[in-house]
């Protein structure tokens, strides 16, 4: 179930949002000012943040902004102000959506749940985005793992990184010389040798017959490549 973090420095306004929330089964954790709004943030894995634009220490735009530094987790923002500008200063300092004072706690429901139905296909989407396959082969980006055939595959650094480059490119050469500058860095410049020991590496993991690739493939004077037609051979 979504957890969800409430600050605001009125405590009977956080108690009844607390109570409501975990009423339709939302885990809730509460604070009282902007600073403890950060620090919560930081040290906690929310799915939303509900903010009070006024609050001590510092207020809900400064926190809002410290907590865009490093999540974008959804944000609430509460105000007793409806000026527009209010309004778009607070989108602008990183604020997803905007409710004002006095509110019907079944708007701000409504508004929760769409904020989260938002995120979680945002989050699917980048999920889909971060897995890549070809023919038997799978890499997961963001979780940095491999698959042939749907079998783990452990892959060092190096090797990874080389091959997510190849597979996000299908069917574009990269000669030895490109593959050392993207990969390794210019200190390799020259370093060829250490290419081609990568290459059969990841033949030797990836491939079902190392010594007839079907995926990753040599252009011979040229470089290498990864197939787009899994049905390819080449040594």
């Amino acid at each position: 179930m979504p957890r969800i973090l409430v600050v605001d420095d009125e405590r009977v306004m956080v108690k009844g949002i607390k109570f409501n929330l975990e009423n339709e089964g939302y885990q809730v954790d509460t604070g009282s000012d902007g600073e403890e709004a950060v620090d919560k943030a930081r040290m906690g894995q929310y799915d939303l943040i509900i903010l009070d634009l006024m609050m001590p220490k510092i207020d809900g735009l400064q926190a809002c902004m410290k907590i865009r530094e490093f999540s974008n987790v959804p944000v609430i923002m509460l105000t007793a102000k409806s000026e527009d500008a209010d309004k778009i200063i607070g989108f602008e300092c990183g604020a997803d959506d905007y409710i004002t004072k006095p509110f019907n706690i079944l708007e701000l429901k409504a508004r929760i749940r769409a904020l989260l139905r938002r995120a979680g296909a945002a989050a699917q989407q980048q999920r889909e985005a971060d897995r890549l396959t070809q023919g038997s082969i799978t890499l997961d980006l963001s979780e940095r793992a491999a698959w042939r055939d749907g079998e783990p595959v452990d892959l060092t650094a190096k090797e990874f990184d080389l091959m997510a480059l190849l597979m996000q490119n299908p069917g574009r050469v990269y000669s030895r010389e490109n593959l050392l500058n993207l990969v390794w860095g210019y200190e390799y410049i020259g370093e060829f040798r250490t290419v081609d020991v990568h290459i059969r590496r990841l033949r030797e993991k990836l491939e079902p017959d190392p010594a007839n690739p079907e995926h990753i493939l040599t252009k011979w004077g040229v470089g290498y490549y990864l197939s787009s037609n899994t049905n390819a051979a080449n040594g």
